[in-house]
């Protein structure tokens, strides 16, 4: 994880206008606004590496409401679109969701159905999916 966490810091893009990380409360009011709450990896992933900008991919955001990758708000489109309410979305991408499930394991779901590609931990999904966008 933490080899991951260095890369993708080496790796982040300079923009206009920069992400910033969240701390412990805006987590808490995330997990609020969705009445449920992060697994360990997606809370340490939200706490260390979510204001990276990276690739073609938008991982989900948790510190700036007005953001098109505020986690809420990300949520309310996932879960409108099929996604069962029981997965939080990691990141959308071209009209799909990657969604981590209570467990930890990160699952792609295309057009609101479960494909089979699936990743133990979102520090996976980082390595094979993120990392190669």
């Amino acid at each position: 994880m933490d080899e991951l966490i260095d890369e993708l810091r080496e790796l982040n893009q300079t923009v206009p206008v920069p992400l910033t990380l969240p701390d412990e409360d805006d987590l808490v009011v995330v997990q609020e606004a969705l009445f449920i709450s992060l697994d360990n990896d997606f809370s340490e992933f939200m706490l260390t590496v979510s204001d990276v900008v990276y690739g073609t991919m938008e991982p989900v955001t948790a510190s700036d409401p007005t953001s098109h990758t505020y986690l809420p708000e990300v949520a309310a489109l996932a879960w409108d679109a099929g996604l069962p309410r029981d997965l939080v979305p990691l990141c959308e991408y071209r009209g799909n969701y990657y969604a981590v499930s209570e467990e930890g394991e990160v699952q792609y779901w295309e057009g609101g159905v479960k494909s089979a590609e699936s990743w133990e931990t979102i520090w996976y999904w980082v390595r094979d999916v993120w990392l190669k966008s």
